[in-house]
């Protein structure tokens, strides 16, 4: 209006609908863990804020963001923010986030969660059962993580790393929330993951937050380079023996993605192509960072040194920081930083240009060399051969070998080889329960489902009554989703339904509608169940079934249970 001085201060008001979302998850206290009060996050990535408040929801976009949140005593509030206050008296949040942020990355949570410092920038947030073993997980060692980051890619821009653990009802393994990841409590119980889950949101904090993708048609800008940044942080702080293991696994998931979805399938191009009214988040899969990661890879080959390409990442952060990117400006700073590859037009390189590296479907053009990996993934492939090679007369050799010993992603790796092989012959699924399923009994989650997914595609009887009893006790999708989707590809449906039926009230709504999909194709309609809080599944939750949904079910989603 003419009336308007500079500068001076005016209100407008936005109404708006969306379809997409919802960005706001609201849980009733008995889908938390302590069960005393009700709890509330938010998840944006990738196209959901636009539910949560009006936003030009596209990465290209960045800006600073303040909030002023009210809450119930006895709640505590988080934001993905620089600097917050509290006043007491009127129970007002107030958060302030100084550097530009794309959209996706305002996140919220409130809560039952209190806190404890694990390093001189780093404090846990969870809830007060949890918060001991949260403590006793990363007390110090993210300091470390984020020295040894910073020795590799510059300085940390956002001040404070923290981290808050939230309820299974969380849709995605964790989210790189700038000064607060977001982390699924399940995650808590395998340490393995939990370390290059962390790690991975870590990288996030360069490749990601820093230098953003300025589409989601180049997603693998961020996660293909924040999956490298990973693992050259695990191979500084663990040594390059555990990160060719990490990667060995995950490019074995890849290769079983591959087989499943066809080598000329779209979705395996580095440079996807987003129809008008496609979710960003169904673009997302395992190429997007596995792929993604053996580009950057070979980019770091051809220096040499990966020192040398660390210099270069350096240099990339500091030019392109709080801006977002696309894939040709990545290209155009290396061989500028690099000029005496750009003369042997490395680029163009027959076979290997770069052109084809984004826009070919199929596997990645190269891999890695992961024989520094050797000691730890020989024993796995012995192991797998002793099982797998008929006739079965070395049983005496195999249940020798004692899985208490093995590193998680070593166990992983091996019961993921048997799932590739399942239906095994029954004499075999027989001897290995005999062998390992008492074992099996006492490891984490993410080997426990592992196992129990070959007891199901195996029909084998004996053991199911251990999946009855792990689906009773947990409420993530990444523990539940994979086991229903099995149990109602085979015979086992009816077991499905009935252990459906008795746990369905501890499950987020989103979760029993998801579940009840999975239950109801080949079936008549299922029996009505209370669905007054049911949404629609949010894009985000998406991120783990897209793929499934792509293939018929045909992809458990193990093979995608990624970092966001």
């Amino acid at each position: 209006p003419a009336a308007l001085q500079p500068h001076q201060p005016f209100q407008i008001i936005v109404r708006y609908t969306t379809a997409d979302g919802p960005a706001i998850w609201w849980l009733d206290p008995e889908l938390t863990y302590g069960n005393a009060k009700p709890f509330v996050f938010t998840q944006g990535h990738s196209v959901c804020n636009r539910s949560f408040f009006p936003c030009f929801d596209t990465p290209a976009v960045k800006c600073t963001y303040s909030a002023t949140v009210k809450a119930p005593a006895g709640i505590q509030v988080l934001m993905s923010a620089t600097q917050s206050s509290y006043l007491e008296e009127e129970g007002v949040y107030q958060f302030y986030m100084e550097y530009p942020v794309p959209a996706y990355l305002v996140a919220l949570v409130a809560g039952d969660l209190i806190h404890a410092d694990i390093g001189p920038r780093s404090r846990v947030w969870a809830e007060p059962c949890l918060l001991p073993t949260a403590i006793s997980k990363l007390s110090g060692i993210v300091e470390r993580w984020l020295t040894a980051a910073e020795s590799l890619y510059g300085p940390y821009i956002w001040g404070r790393y923290d981290i808050v653990f939230l309820p299974p009802s969380f849709p995605i393994v964790a989210m790189e929330n700038p000064c607060l990841t977001f982390i699924i409590s399940s995650i808590l119980e395998s340490d393995e993951f939990l370390i290059i889950d962390v790690i991975h949101e870590v990288a996030h904090s360069w490749f990601g937050n820093a230098v953003t993708n300025a589409t989601w048609e180049e997603m693998w800008l961020s996660e293909g380079l924040a999956t490298y940044a990973q693992r050259r942080i695990t191979t500084e702080t663990y040594g390059a023996a555990f990160t060719c293991l990490e990667t060995a696994f995950r490019l074995d998931a890849l290769h079983r993605q591959m087989k499943l979805l066809g080598e000329d399938n779209p979705v395996s191009k580095l440079q996807v192509k987003l129809e008008p009214g496609v979710n960003p988040s169904n673009l997302m899969n395992l190429f997007t960072y596995e792929k993604g990661y053996c580009f950057v890879y070979y980019l770091s080959q051809l220096c040499g040194d990966p020192r040398h390409f660390d210099s270069f990442l350096r240099a990339y952060i500091e030019k392109y920081k709080f801006t977002s990117v696309v894939a040709q400006d990545l290209l155009d700073s290396f061989l500028n930083f690099f000029p005496e590859l750009k003369e042997q037009c490395v680029e163009s390189k027959a076979g290997l240009e770069f052109e084809r590296w984004l826009n070919a479907t199929g596997p990645p053009l190269a891999e890695p060399d992961l024989s520094q990996g050797s000691s730890l993934t020989r024993p796995v492939e012995t192991l797998f051969k002793l099982w797998t090679t008929e006739p079965l007369d070395s049983v005496a050799a195999a249940s020798s070998v004692d899985l208490t010993k093995w590193r998680t992603f070593q166990t992983v790796l091996f019961l993921d080889r048997l799932l590739d092989g399942s239906p095994l012959p029954h004499e075999v699924i027989k001897k290995l329960s005999e062998c390992y399923s008492s074992q099996l009994d006492s490891m984490n989650a993410e080997i426990r489902i592992r196992w129990l997914q070959i007891v199901v595609r195996n029909d084998y009887y004996p053991d199911l009554y251990k999946v009855r009893r792990f689906l009773e006790n947990q409420m993530s999708r990444m523990y539940t989703i994979p086991l229903y989707e099995d149990l109602c590809t085979g015979t086992l449906k009816s077991f499905a339904l009935e252990i459906f039926y008795q746990t369905q009230n501890q499950l987020h709504p989103n979760l029993r509608k998801t579940i009840q999909q999975i239950l109801s194709q080949g079936l008549n309609p299922l029996p009505a169940i209370d669905t007054t809080a049911v949404t629609t599944d949010t894009p985000a939750m998406v991120l783990e079934d897209k793929v499934s949904e792509a293939t018929n079910g045909a992809i458990s989603l193990r093979d995608v249970n990624v970092s966001a």
